[in-house]
This record gives C-alpha cells, sequence and structure tokens, in this order.
C-alpha cells in the first residue's frame, strides 16, 4: 500500500506532535523541564518543591551545596535546576524509582523525601558538574568508580560505610585523587 504525499505528510506531523506527550508520558525525568506543570512549585528560577511550607530548607539547602561544590570542587557553567520531594509520589512523578536522589544530565536533579541532606545536595551537584565538565557521553561510560567514587568522596558524605560497592568506589577515588591532585582533577578524567 503506498500512502499519498498528503497524507504522508500528516501521519508525520501527528507523528511529530505526540513525541513530546509520549516523553512527558513514559521518561519522567523530561518533567525537570518544566516542573510546575508536573505538580510542583518553583520557589525561584532553579528551585521547585511539592512542599511550600519547607522552600525556605530547600532553598538553604541549594544555596549551601552551590557554595560548597564551587568551593572544593569547581565552578557551575551553568546552575542546577532541582526538584525537592517532600512526598514519595512527587518523587515518582519524576521518576526517582528506588532512589534517594538523581541528576538526569542537563534535565536537572530530583531530591525524594530522604534526600533533604546537605551531602545528598552536595552529591548530585557534583554529577551536574561531571555532566558539564565531561559531558553526557564521557559521563555515562563510566568508569563507575571515577562518577559515584567522586560524588561520595568529594560532597563529605559522613557515613562511615557505604554500601557496596559504592565504600570500594569511595575508596578507589580518594586513591586516585591522591595520585592526581585537585588542580589536575578534570584534566586526568578526561583520560579515564
Amino acid at each position: 500500500m503506498r500512502l499519498e504525499p498528503t497524507l504522508l505528510k500528516r501521519v508525520a506531523l501527528v507523528a511529530l506532535l505526540c513525541v513530546p506527550f509520549a516523553a512527558w508520558a513514559f521518561y519522567k525525568p523530561v518533567r525537570l523541564l518544566a516542573p510546575s506543570l508536573a505538580g510542583v512549585s518553583c520557589v525561584t528560577n532553579d528551585v521547585c518543591t511539592d512542599a511550600l511550607s519547607r522552600s525556605r530548607d530547600a532553598a538553604q539547602l541549594y544555596d549551601e551545596a552551590i557554595q560548597f561544590v564551587e568551593a572544593n570542587v569547581g565552578r557551575f557553567e551553568s546552575r542546577p535546576h532541582v526538584v525537592f520531594c517532600e512526598s514519595e509520589a512527587c518523587a515518582q512523578s519524576f521518576g526517582l524509582g528506588r532512589s534517594t536522589a538523581k541528576t538526569t544530565g542537563p534535565l536537572g536533579t530530583v531530591f525524594g523525601p530522604r534526600a533533604w541532606k546537605p551531602y545528598y545536595v552536595r552529591h548530585e551537584f557534583i554529577h551536574h558538574l561531571q555532566n558539564e565538565r565531561l559531558g553526557m557521553y564521557r559521563l555515562h561510560r563510566g568508569p563507575e568508580w571515577f562518577i559515584e567514587g567522586m560524588a561520595y568522596a568529594l560532597s563529605e558524605d559522613p557515613r562511615t560505610e557505604l554500601a557496596e560497592p559504592f565504600e570500594q568506589y569511595r575508596s578507589q577515588f580518594d586513591a586516585w585523587f591522591r595520585s592526581v591532585g585537585k588542580e589536575h582533577m578534570w584534566e586526568q578524567a578526561r583520560k579515564l
């Protein structure tokens, strides 16, 4: 069966128009692009939450993490866009799954109910910085010990013992970091 050119154009247009709706429905992290459409309130250009009563806490966690990461890891090219979820329903609406928090490339970061802690926010902001400095492709091809180990180590996560393999990743990153030094960290990271 051969489609008429006009009909083919209409089918292509309908398919093109359906892509954003399909992405919104099936790839929940895309909702970070327009969080207010997903039922949260944005208290600044970069900070949104489902708990307006805790908006000051969210903004304070955000500002502290920005200052910490820029002072200790590197400067951001662009400020991260985040959603702080107090409810599990909010977290799941952004595709958090079983994670406590998740950074999805340049789309942004969602923090679940258990992630309202400074070291969790710093951890995810380090992932945001990794994405900026190394790019999504390089970041997703690993190595995992570097990606997660860096976030756990440089966020100053206070937990003395992490679940495996994360404790091993943190130890491996610490050893690598001591050998390359802070001033050469990003240059050497590009070679991994």
